[in-house]
Protein backbone atom coordinates (compact mmCIF):
# COMPACT_ATOMS: atom_id res chain seq x y z
CA UNK A 1 0.00 0.00 0.00
CA UNK A 2 1.43 3.12 -0.65
CA UNK A 3 2.40 5.74 1.52
CA UNK A 4 -0.40 8.33 1.39
CA UNK A 5 -2.97 5.85 2.02
CA UNK A 6 -1.56 4.48 4.92
CA UNK A 7 -1.63 8.71 6.47
CA UNK A 8 -4.84 8.85 5.35
CA UNK A 9 -5.79 6.01 7.13
CA UNK A 10 -4.31 6.99 10.54
CA UNK A 11 -6.66 9.09 11.94
CA UNK A 12 -9.36 6.45 11.27
CA UNK A 13 -6.84 4.11 13.47
CA UNK A 14 -6.35 6.79 16.27
CA UNK A 15 -10.18 7.69 16.51
CA UNK A 16 -11.57 3.75 16.32
CA UNK A 17 -10.68 3.14 19.65
CA UNK A 18 -12.54 6.32 21.15
CA UNK A 19 -15.62 5.71 19.24
CA UNK A 20 -15.42 2.17 20.68
CA UNK A 21 -15.91 3.23 24.36
CA UNK A 22 -18.90 4.42 25.80
CA UNK A 23 -20.11 5.06 29.35
CA UNK A 24 -23.07 2.52 30.54
CA UNK A 25 -24.13 5.07 33.73
CA UNK A 26 -27.27 2.86 34.06
CA UNK A 27 -25.08 0.82 36.95
CA UNK A 28 -24.67 4.38 38.97
CA UNK A 29 -27.03 4.53 41.94
CA UNK A 30 -29.60 7.27 41.84
CA UNK A 31 -29.11 7.88 37.62
CA UNK A 32 -31.14 6.95 34.89
CA UNK A 33 -30.03 7.27 31.47
CA UNK A 34 -32.43 7.60 28.54
CA UNK A 35 -32.37 4.18 25.83
CA UNK A 36 -29.89 5.34 23.05
CA UNK A 37 -31.84 5.53 19.45
CA UNK A 38 -31.93 2.66 16.92
CA UNK A 39 -30.21 4.89 14.75
CA UNK A 40 -27.07 5.73 16.50
CA UNK A 41 -27.29 2.23 17.90
CA UNK A 42 -27.15 0.50 14.21
CA UNK A 43 -23.90 3.47 13.67
CA UNK A 44 -22.19 2.75 16.24
CA UNK A 45 -22.96 -0.75 17.86
CA UNK A 46 -22.49 -0.82 21.90
CA UNK A 47 -19.62 -2.49 22.98
CA UNK A 48 -20.92 -3.51 26.76
CA UNK A 49 -23.15 -6.79 27.03
CA UNK A 50 -26.77 -7.27 26.23
CA UNK A 51 -29.13 -6.17 29.12
CA UNK A 52 -30.19 -9.83 29.59
CA UNK A 53 -26.50 -10.49 30.33
CA UNK A 54 -26.08 -7.61 32.32
CA UNK A 55 -29.28 -8.43 34.43
CA UNK A 56 -27.99 -11.62 35.17
CA UNK A 57 -24.76 -10.18 36.42
CA UNK A 58 -26.77 -8.03 38.90
CA UNK A 59 -28.16 -10.89 40.41
CA UNK A 60 -24.92 -12.61 40.59
CA UNK A 61 -23.66 -9.76 42.10
CA UNK A 62 -26.43 -9.37 44.92
CA UNK A 63 -26.61 -12.83 45.68
CA UNK A 64 -22.46 -13.00 45.86
CA UNK A 65 -22.02 -11.77 50.02
CA UNK A 66 -19.94 -8.63 50.76
CA UNK A 67 -16.19 -10.05 52.09
CA UNK A 68 -14.62 -8.00 55.32
CA UNK A 69 -11.72 -7.25 53.45
CA UNK A 70 -12.09 -5.70 49.90
CA UNK A 71 -8.16 -5.91 49.08
CA UNK A 72 -8.99 -9.50 48.16
CA UNK A 73 -10.36 -7.87 45.08
CA UNK A 74 -8.43 -5.08 43.82
CA UNK A 75 -10.09 -1.85 42.27
CA UNK A 76 -7.46 -2.24 39.22
CA UNK A 77 -9.42 -6.07 38.28
CA UNK A 78 -12.14 -3.80 37.47
CA UNK A 79 -10.69 -0.79 35.32
CA UNK A 80 -9.04 -3.59 33.32
CA UNK A 81 -10.23 -2.30 30.19
CA UNK A 82 -12.89 0.15 29.08
CA UNK A 83 -14.86 -2.68 27.95
CA UNK A 84 -15.13 -3.91 32.02
CA UNK A 85 -15.31 -0.80 33.12
CA UNK A 86 -19.08 0.11 31.40
CA UNK A 87 -20.13 -3.48 32.52
CA UNK A 88 -19.19 -4.03 36.08
CA UNK A 89 -19.93 -2.44 39.22
CA UNK A 90 -17.39 0.19 40.72
CA UNK A 91 -17.07 0.00 44.26
CA UNK A 92 -16.54 3.46 45.57
CA UNK A 93 -15.06 2.74 48.53
CA UNK A 94 -12.77 0.78 47.18
CA UNK A 95 -9.06 0.57 49.76
CA UNK A 96 -11.41 1.52 52.79
CA UNK A 97 -12.07 -0.95 55.51
CA UNK A 98 -15.96 -2.20 55.16
CA UNK A 99 -15.72 -4.63 57.87
CA UNK A 100 -17.04 -2.64 60.50
CA UNK A 101 -20.25 -1.52 58.50
CA UNK A 102 -23.29 -3.81 58.85
CA UNK A 103 -25.29 -4.49 55.70
CA UNK A 104 -28.88 -4.81 55.75
CA UNK A 105 -29.77 -8.50 54.38
CA UNK A 106 -30.62 -8.42 50.47
CA UNK A 107 -32.65 -10.54 48.61
CA UNK A 108 -31.22 -12.03 45.68
CA UNK A 109 -31.96 -9.68 42.28
CA UNK A 110 -32.44 -6.61 44.80
CA UNK A 111 -30.67 -3.89 42.79
CA UNK A 112 -27.69 -1.89 44.83
CA UNK A 113 -28.05 1.13 43.10
CA UNK A 114 -31.51 2.31 44.75
CA UNK A 115 -30.62 0.97 48.08
CA UNK A 116 -30.48 3.55 50.79
CA UNK A 117 -27.15 3.63 52.39
CA UNK A 118 -26.93 3.71 56.18
CA UNK A 119 -25.36 6.79 57.93
CA UNK A 120 -21.53 6.57 58.31
CA UNK A 121 -20.55 9.23 60.67
CA UNK A 122 -21.22 8.11 64.22
CA UNK A 123 -21.81 10.21 67.15
CA UNK A 124 -18.89 9.18 69.94
CA UNK A 125 -21.18 10.30 72.83
CA UNK A 126 -24.21 8.72 71.51
CA UNK A 127 -26.05 7.42 74.81
CA UNK A 128 -24.13 9.32 76.83
CA UNK A 129 -25.58 12.15 79.43
CA UNK A 130 -23.22 14.77 78.92
CA UNK A 131 -24.93 16.85 81.73
CA UNK A 132 -24.06 14.24 84.46
CA UNK A 133 -19.74 14.02 83.05
CA UNK A 134 -17.45 15.46 86.01
CA UNK A 135 -14.71 16.64 85.70
CA UNK A 136 -11.55 15.94 88.48
CA UNK A 137 -11.98 18.60 90.94
CA UNK A 138 -15.21 19.45 90.32
CA UNK A 139 -17.94 19.09 92.92
CA UNK A 140 -21.38 16.90 92.94
CA UNK A 141 -23.48 20.17 92.33
CA UNK A 142 -20.95 21.60 89.49
CA UNK A 143 -21.09 17.82 87.66
CA UNK A 144 -24.63 17.54 87.34
CA UNK A 145 -25.00 21.23 86.04
CA UNK A 146 -24.66 22.13 82.44
CA UNK A 147 -21.56 21.41 80.82
CA UNK A 148 -21.28 24.76 79.20
CA UNK A 149 -21.33 26.57 82.34
CA UNK A 150 -17.54 26.09 83.45
CA UNK A 151 -16.59 29.46 85.40
CA UNK A 152 -16.70 28.77 88.80
CA UNK A 153 -13.53 26.90 89.66
CA UNK A 154 -13.79 25.36 93.00
CA UNK A 155 -12.01 27.69 95.89
CA UNK A 156 -9.53 24.51 97.37
CA UNK A 157 -6.50 25.31 99.43
CA UNK A 158 -3.21 24.41 97.92
CA UNK A 159 -1.79 21.27 98.83
CA UNK A 160 0.90 21.87 101.51
CA UNK A 161 4.74 22.16 100.26
CA UNK A 162 6.33 18.58 100.64
CA UNK A 163 8.81 17.74 103.89
CA UNK A 164 10.28 14.15 102.94
CA UNK A 165 13.47 15.18 100.31
CA UNK A 166 14.64 12.49 98.21
CA UNK A 167 17.91 14.07 98.85
CA UNK A 168 17.86 13.24 101.95
CA UNK A 169 18.21 9.44 101.74
CA UNK A 170 21.26 9.71 100.20
CA UNK A 171 22.82 13.36 101.64
CA UNK A 172 23.47 14.44 105.12
CA UNK A 173 19.74 16.20 105.99
CA UNK A 174 21.28 19.34 107.82
CA UNK A 175 23.67 19.92 104.65
CA UNK A 176 20.45 19.45 102.54
CA UNK A 177 18.55 22.07 104.79
CA UNK A 178 21.32 24.43 104.18
CA UNK A 179 21.58 23.85 100.47
CA UNK A 180 17.89 24.56 100.30
CA UNK A 181 17.59 27.58 102.31
CA UNK A 182 20.97 28.82 100.25
CA UNK A 183 18.48 28.16 97.05
CA UNK A 184 15.93 29.84 98.43
CA UNK A 185 18.06 33.33 98.93
CA UNK A 186 19.20 33.31 95.48
CA UNK A 187 15.79 32.95 93.97
CA UNK A 188 14.17 35.96 96.10
CA UNK A 189 14.59 35.22 99.47
CA UNK A 190 17.98 37.31 99.94
CA UNK A 191 19.15 40.21 101.68
CA UNK A 192 20.62 42.74 99.39
CA UNK A 193 21.44 46.57 99.97
CA UNK A 194 21.90 49.52 97.57
CA UNK A 195 22.89 53.37 98.14
CA UNK A 196 22.55 55.56 95.48
CA UNK A 197 23.07 59.62 94.69
CA UNK A 198 20.56 60.88 92.26
CA UNK A 199 21.31 64.18 92.13
CA UNK A 200 24.91 65.36 93.34
CA UNK A 201 25.40 68.60 91.79
CA UNK A 202 27.32 72.05 91.49
CA UNK A 203 25.71 75.43 90.42
CA UNK A 204 28.08 77.84 89.68
CA UNK A 205 26.42 81.54 90.19
CA UNK A 206 28.22 85.01 90.26
CA UNK A 207 27.02 85.62 93.94
CA UNK A 208 28.72 82.50 95.28
CA UNK A 209 28.45 78.68 94.28
CA UNK A 210 25.93 76.68 95.15
CA UNK A 211 25.11 72.73 96.06
CA UNK A 212 22.62 70.29 96.42
CA UNK A 213 22.14 66.25 97.00
CA UNK A 214 19.14 64.07 97.33
CA UNK A 215 20.01 59.85 97.56
CA UNK A 216 19.04 57.34 99.02
CA UNK A 217 19.75 54.09 100.43
CA UNK A 218 17.79 50.77 101.57
CA UNK A 219 18.98 47.59 102.97
CA UNK A 220 16.42 44.08 102.68
CA UNK A 221 14.63 41.77 100.61
CA UNK A 222 12.17 42.35 98.09
CA UNK A 223 9.63 42.50 100.55
CA UNK A 224 10.71 44.12 103.48
CA UNK A 225 13.67 47.02 103.44
CA UNK A 226 14.97 49.37 105.62
CA UNK A 227 15.24 52.71 104.16
CA UNK A 228 16.95 55.99 104.37
CA UNK A 229 16.48 59.15 102.64
CA UNK A 230 18.62 62.78 102.18
CA UNK A 231 18.26 65.85 100.53
CA UNK A 232 19.44 69.38 100.68
CA UNK A 233 21.66 72.51 99.36
CA UNK A 234 23.54 75.23 100.64
CA UNK A 235 25.95 77.33 99.36
CA UNK A 236 29.58 77.71 99.07
CA UNK A 237 30.97 79.65 102.13
CA UNK A 238 27.59 80.23 103.68
CA UNK A 239 26.60 76.45 105.05
CA UNK A 240 23.54 74.66 104.60
CA UNK A 241 20.19 76.22 103.64
CA UNK A 242 18.40 72.87 103.88
CA UNK A 243 18.99 69.38 104.92
CA UNK A 244 16.90 66.48 106.27
CA UNK A 245 17.40 63.21 106.76
CA UNK A 246 14.62 59.97 107.08
CA UNK A 247 14.13 56.25 108.30
CA UNK A 248 11.83 54.53 106.44
CA UNK A 249 10.07 51.08 107.21
CA UNK A 250 9.18 49.88 103.26
CA UNK A 251 6.85 46.99 102.48
CA UNK A 252 6.46 45.80 99.20
CA UNK A 253 2.63 46.16 98.16
CA UNK A 254 2.41 45.04 94.81
CA UNK A 255 5.58 43.88 92.10
CA UNK A 256 5.79 47.68 91.12
CA UNK A 257 5.18 49.84 94.79
CA UNK A 258 6.35 50.18 98.35
CA UNK A 259 4.25 51.71 101.00
CA UNK A 260 6.84 53.54 103.64
CA UNK A 261 6.58 54.85 106.86
CA UNK A 262 8.69 56.16 109.70
CA UNK A 263 10.26 59.47 111.25
CA UNK A 264 12.03 62.50 109.14
CA UNK A 265 14.18 65.08 111.01
CA UNK A 266 15.18 68.91 109.23
CA UNK A 267 18.26 70.08 110.27
CA UNK A 268 18.05 73.32 108.31
CA UNK A 269 16.58 75.48 108.51
CA UNK A 270 16.54 76.57 112.22
CA UNK A 271 14.26 75.86 114.57
CA UNK A 272 14.62 71.89 113.57
CA UNK A 273 11.54 69.84 113.16
CA UNK A 274 10.58 66.34 113.27
CA UNK A 275 7.92 64.94 111.35
CA UNK A 276 5.57 61.40 111.31
CA UNK A 277 6.03 60.06 107.75
CA UNK A 278 3.98 57.91 105.23
CA UNK A 279 4.77 57.28 101.60
CA UNK A 280 4.73 55.70 98.65
CA UNK A 281 7.05 55.24 95.87
CA UNK A 282 7.32 52.81 92.71
CA UNK A 283 7.51 52.74 89.15
CA UNK A 284 4.12 54.14 87.49
CA UNK A 285 2.97 53.16 83.89
CA UNK A 286 4.87 53.85 81.05
CA UNK A 287 8.36 54.29 83.23
CA UNK A 288 7.69 56.97 85.53
CA UNK A 289 9.18 56.75 88.93
CA UNK A 290 7.01 58.35 91.43
CA UNK A 291 6.93 59.32 94.74
CA UNK A 292 5.01 61.10 97.31
CA UNK A 293 4.77 61.52 101.34
CA UNK A 294 2.86 63.14 103.83
CA UNK A 295 4.26 64.75 106.81
CA UNK A 296 2.92 65.65 110.77
CA UNK A 297 5.52 67.36 112.05
CA UNK A 298 5.64 67.74 116.26
CA UNK A 299 4.14 71.41 115.86
CA UNK A 300 1.18 69.85 114.47
CA UNK A 301 1.87 70.80 110.86
CA UNK A 302 0.51 69.19 107.60
CA UNK A 303 2.69 69.29 105.00
CA UNK A 304 3.16 66.69 101.72
CA UNK A 305 5.55 66.09 99.03
CA UNK A 306 5.14 64.49 95.14
CA UNK A 307 8.33 64.11 93.06
CA UNK A 308 9.04 62.10 89.65
CA UNK A 309 11.27 61.66 87.27
CA UNK A 310 11.38 60.11 83.82
CA UNK A 311 14.18 58.77 81.78
CA UNK A 312 14.40 59.16 77.92
CA UNK A 313 17.09 56.70 76.33
CA UNK A 314 18.46 58.64 73.55
CA UNK A 315 21.17 55.92 73.09
CA UNK A 316 21.59 53.07 75.19
CA UNK A 317 24.28 55.35 77.41
CA UNK A 318 22.86 59.19 76.66
CA UNK A 319 20.17 59.93 78.68
CA UNK A 320 17.60 62.78 79.15
CA UNK A 321 16.23 63.40 81.97
CA UNK A 322 12.89 65.35 82.95
CA UNK A 323 12.25 65.99 86.68
CA UNK A 324 9.71 67.65 88.87
CA UNK A 325 8.62 68.09 92.64
CA UNK A 326 6.00 70.02 94.98
CA UNK A 327 5.61 70.86 98.41
CA UNK A 328 2.61 71.75 99.96
CA UNK A 329 1.72 72.96 103.27
CA UNK A 330 -1.44 72.78 105.62
CA UNK A 331 -0.59 75.69 107.51
CA UNK A 332 2.03 78.50 107.98
CA UNK A 333 5.09 78.23 109.69
CA UNK A 334 7.09 81.50 109.50
CA UNK A 335 9.57 80.32 112.14
CA UNK A 336 10.60 77.94 109.02
CA UNK A 337 9.66 80.37 106.14
CA UNK A 338 6.69 77.71 104.62
CA UNK A 339 3.81 79.37 103.83
CA UNK A 340 0.30 77.21 103.18
CA UNK A 341 -0.87 75.85 99.95
CA UNK A 342 1.28 75.29 97.64
CA UNK A 343 4.81 76.49 98.49
CA UNK A 344 7.37 75.62 96.10
CA UNK A 345 7.81 74.03 92.74
CA UNK A 346 11.10 72.23 91.58
CA UNK A 347 11.55 71.37 87.58
CA UNK A 348 14.81 70.44 86.22
CA UNK A 349 16.05 68.80 83.16
CA UNK A 350 19.55 66.71 82.82
CA UNK A 351 21.20 65.08 79.91
CA UNK A 352 23.80 61.94 81.30
CA UNK A 353 26.25 59.88 79.82
CA UNK A 354 26.56 56.33 81.53
CA UNK A 355 30.21 56.09 81.28
CA UNK A 356 28.98 53.02 83.62
CA UNK A 357 25.52 52.33 84.15
CA UNK A 358 26.43 53.16 88.06
CA UNK A 359 28.93 55.84 87.03
CA UNK A 360 27.11 58.64 85.19
CA UNK A 361 28.12 62.73 85.10
CA UNK A 362 25.62 64.92 83.44
CA UNK A 363 24.89 68.62 82.91
CA UNK A 364 21.41 70.01 83.14
CA UNK A 365 19.19 73.03 83.85
CA UNK A 366 16.70 73.62 87.04
CA UNK A 367 14.10 76.68 87.82
CA UNK A 368 12.86 77.07 91.44
CA UNK A 369 9.84 79.02 91.91
CA UNK A 370 8.23 80.05 95.47
CA UNK A 371 4.49 80.54 95.57
CA UNK A 372 2.11 82.19 98.44
CA UNK A 373 3.48 83.18 101.90
CA UNK A 374 6.24 81.16 100.98
CA UNK A 375 6.89 83.61 97.99
CA UNK A 376 6.67 86.53 100.63
CA UNK A 377 8.44 85.28 103.47
CA UNK A 378 11.21 84.67 101.43
CA UNK A 379 10.80 88.61 100.13
CA UNK A 380 10.74 89.84 103.16
CA UNK A 381 14.20 87.52 104.52
CA UNK A 382 16.09 89.29 101.64
CA UNK A 383 16.19 85.80 99.38
CA UNK A 384 14.81 85.34 95.35
CA UNK A 385 11.26 83.95 94.85
CA UNK A 386 12.59 82.45 91.36
CA UNK A 387 16.03 81.57 90.39
CA UNK A 388 17.61 79.49 87.35
CA UNK A 389 20.66 77.34 87.54
CA UNK A 390 23.26 75.54 85.21
CA UNK A 391 24.23 72.63 87.32
CA UNK A 392 27.04 70.39 86.60
CA UNK A 393 26.29 66.72 88.64
CA UNK A 394 27.39 63.28 88.99
CA UNK A 395 24.67 60.41 89.22
CA UNK A 396 26.08 57.47 90.84
CA UNK A 397 24.99 53.77 92.90
CA UNK A 398 26.43 51.00 94.30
Amino acid sequence: MKPAALISLLPLMLGAPVLAQTMDHSMMPGMQMPAPSAKPAAKNPPATKPAVKKKAARKKAAAKPMTANPAAKPATDVMATPSTASSAAVDPHAGHDMGAMTMPATSAGQDLGAMPMPATSVDPHAGHDMGSMAMPGMSKDQATGSMTDMGEIPDTPAPPAPTDHAADKVFDRAGMARARAQLRKEHGGGVTSMVMANIAEWAPRSGGDSYRWEGEAWFGGDINRLTFKSEGEGVSGDGLDRAELQALYSRSVGPYFNLQAGVRHDFEPRPSRTYATIGFEGLAPYWFEVSGAAFLSNKGDISARFEGYYDQRLTQRLILQPRAELNLAASNDRATGVGSGLSDVELGLRLRYEIRREFAPYIGVTYDRKFGKTADYARAGGEDVEDVRLVLGLRAWF
